[in-house]
């Protein structure tokens, strides 16, 4: 019988198919990355996605992120993916928490119910936190590194943290994993040096608002896209171990 899943279903079997449709799958940080993360683990059929942003669209967001249009600028981001997901797999039942994860809302989360995890967050304290819940309860989990200032997708791949190279933040991560004992940890990061971006430009070409609450990075179309999807990938084939 033809469905959405069928083409999938020639490559993998519809046995995965049906597995993945039992699966739970927590998603934290819908952004550039997690938005094609989200996008590429629901166009394959995972049965239920668990979405966790506070953030809403903003007009910057729009030269990266899936769910970023001038229509849902403004809206909140798992409000915005909640809907997509509806549009394109109804049957795909999807949670939703308009929060940061930190450790005051760590507790509102049921990691055991998780198949797998996606880190797709920006702040070291977040991803150290999750990869330490995770570790802790044996739950599944991918973590991004930096995608920022990166001008290649085909520069990502998956690695252990302890075997990445060229990522600064993969760096910080791989000392404080490593004061908590966390021993692996698999992460997507890219090789790639990232460009030096311009402090004048910057300051040309952002709001002072901006400005003053972090140094916000350079980003396109094809690399957090690629980061994202490459997660997905990687997602599917442990949940279905494919080979």
């Amino acid at each position: 019988m033809k469905n959405e899943f069928s083409r999938t279903a020639l490559i993998f079997g519809q046995s995965s198919i049906e597995k993945l449709s039992k699966c739970r799958v927590a998603v934290f940080g819908v952004g550039g990355v997690g938005g094609y993360a989200v996008e590429g683990l629901v166009r394959s059929g995972v049965g239920a996605v668990d979405l966790i942003d506070s953030d809403t669209v903003s007009i910057t967001n729009i030269n990266r992120q899936i769910i970023a249009l001038h229509s849902t600028v403004g809206h909140y981001k798992v409000d915005v993916m909640e809907k997509r997901i509806a549009d394109i797999n109804p049957d795909c039942h999807v949670k939703t928490y308009k929060c940061f994860f930190l450790e005051d809302t760590a507790n509102m989360f049921d990691f055991t119910q998780y198949d797998y995890v996606v880190d797709a967050v920006d702040t070291v304290k977040a991803k150290l936190l999750l990869a330490e819940i995770c570790t802790r309860l044996n739950v599944p989990i991918i973590s991004s590194m930096g995608a920022g200032n990166k001008t290649d997708p085909s520069a990502f791949q998956v690695s252990d943290i302890y075997k990445t190279q060229y990522d600064p933040l993969a760096k910080v991560m791989r000392r404080e994993l490593k004061k908590r004992g966390v021993k692996k940890l698999k992460v997507v990061y890219s090789r790639e040096q990232a460009v030096k971006v311009d402090p004048d430009q910057v300051r040309e070409l952002l709001s002072v608002e901006d400005l003053n609450k972090r140094t916000l990075p350079g980003s396109n179309a094809f690399v957090p896209s690629a980061a994202g999807l490459l997660i997905a990938s990687q997602v599917i084939k442990d949940l279905i171990n494919y080979d």
